[in-house]
């Protein structure tokens, strides 16, 4: 037991002089420390004095006092290093050192994919698209180039036709025509107004080209082909044409036309087949009277429909024209305005591969125009027919007053009302008392007169 006691003295012993001589090496390590700091302080010092040549260095005295290092700084000298203003973006918490200073940053270069690299595969959706803007650019030129040099082939073709048949060709609508001639109305359709004709008030020729200025319209004429058209409307005096409707068109175009023109629906629903005539089978008639299809089918106009068979759409004579069916909610309160026109609906062949030639061959169309137009003068129905044609338009007014007669109730009534609202508002405003009386008096009657239920009159004849 005494020898474990002096076992653990001695080690308690050694543990004590260990430590002491560990302190005594910490504290020579304290003082080589300040030996670094004064070595890097005189540089900074040197670097500051090259900037700041006022500026002082300071002095640090070391005091050894009981193995204890103070370092005394003079506080007021050195008061201006404290200031933040005084040296702008300097970090005075941490010393510059040599090796901060030179130490270089690490830089790491990041490697870019080879799909993000600027290269010229990668703009291969904007060349397309730069190269689909320059085609439709160059098929917009070109195709509204040949839309206008078609034009010009068949105004010069037919000028001369024009010209000694009216006294006006090519009214631009000013008051001093400036421009006679063809008018664009848009890239592919012109039009051209001609009056001064005995019996006619006007004629109006409308050129109706297919879109080759827009690139889209094209393709799909390779799947639904079309064709330039030719349409001619005639309008004529109020005396120069006879009550009746006529019509004959293909097959197609008939059955649209019966679906959307208001003259045809209502005076001509049926349609019937041009064999009987010697006609082609292609083709469907629609009239009103059958003595005006007779008179109007002669040889001449027969042997012309049976030779341009592909360039006559339609053929339309009516003297209760108001256009296509007017789509609204309400029903109309009156008859639409009705006009004597004469319509004509031609196709250039060829699609979209027509030429110049080919525009200077249709010079017999408007040739048939104006045939037409001097028939239609002369023609003038029988008694009997006339009077069938005047009960047609007769039984579709009253028709049209059945149908709208609850609607024209209606609108009576809010005339009166309104009429009634205004006199009232007047009456108010009267300052005569008087006056106001004798109105109240006279609308209480009224009412009364109104409510009280109605009496039928019968007359008894006496023996």
């Amino acid at each position: 037991m005494h020898r474990i006691f002096n076992i653990f003295v001695l080690s308690l012993t050694i543990c004590i002089l260990s430590d002491a001589h560990q302190k005594a090496d910490v504290e020579d390590n304290e003082f080589a420390e300040f030996e670094e700091f004064d070595d890097e302080d005189e540089e900074t010092r040197e670097s500051i004095t090259k900037l700041k040549p006022e500026v002082k260095p300071s002095t640090v005295n070391l005091q050894d006092d009981d193995d204890d290092v103070k370092i005394e700084e003079d506080v007021e000298e050195y008061d201006h290093f404290q200031d933040e203003e005084e040296f702008e973006g300097l970090d005075q918490d941490k010393p510059l050192t040599k090796s901060k200073v030179s130490e270089k940053p690490d830089l790491k270069i990041t490697k870019v994919p080879i799909h993000l690299r600027r290269n010229w595969e990668s703009f291969y959706l904007e060349f397309l698209m730069i190269a689909g803007l320059l085609v439709y650019f160059i098929n917009f030129v070109a195709g509204r180039n040949k839309n206008q040099k078609l034009a010009m082939a068949w105004f010069n073709s037919h000028k001369q036709i024009l010209e000694s048949n009216f006294a006006l060709v090519g009214d631009d609508g000013k008051k001093e025509i400036e421009n006679p001639g063809l008018v664009k109305e848009s890239e592919n359709v012109y039009t051209l107004w001609c009056s001064g004709r005995v019996c006619v008030e006007g004629m109006l020729v409308e050129l109706k080209f297919l879109k080759r200025q827009d690139l889209v319209n094209i393709m799909s004429n390779m799947f639904r082909p079309a064709s330039d058209q030719i349409h001619i409307k005639v309008q004529m005096n109020a005396d120069a044409m006879d009550t009746f409707v006529f019509c004959i068109a293909h097959k197609k175009v008939a059955v649209r036309m019966v679906k959307e023109i208001n003259d045809l629906s209502t005076y001509c629903p049926e349609r019937k087949t041009a064999e009987k005539y010697g006609l082609s089978s292609n083709f469907t008639i629609m009239s009103e009277i059958g003595e005006a299809t007779s008179a109007i089918l002669d040889n001449k106009l027969l042997s012309v429909l049976t030779k341009y068979e592909d360039y006559i759409e339609y053929i339309h004579f009516s003297d209760q024209y108001s256009g296509p069916k007017q789509q609204e909610e309400s029903q109309p309160t009156k008859l639409p305005e009705v006009k004597k026109v004469l319509l004509f609906g031609f196709n250039v062949p060829g699609n979209s591969h027509v030429t110049v030639d080919v525009m200077e061959e249709t010079k017999p169309l408007l040739q048939l125009v104006f045939y037409c137009i001097e028939k239609i003068r002369r023609f003038h129905l029988s008694k009997e027919a006339k009077a069938k044609a005047e009960k047609n338009r007769q039984k579709v007014e009253e028709a049209f007053l059945k149908t709208t007669h609850a609607q024209r109730q209606e609108a009576a009534q809010l005339r009166r009302e309104e009429k009634r609202r205004a006199e009232k508002e007047r009456m108010m405003n009267e300052e005569d008392p008087e006056k106001q009386r004798k109105w109240e008096e006279r609308e209480h009657r009224r009412e009364l007169k109104k409510r009280a239920p109605r009496m039928k009159q019968l007359k008894v004849k006496t023996l």
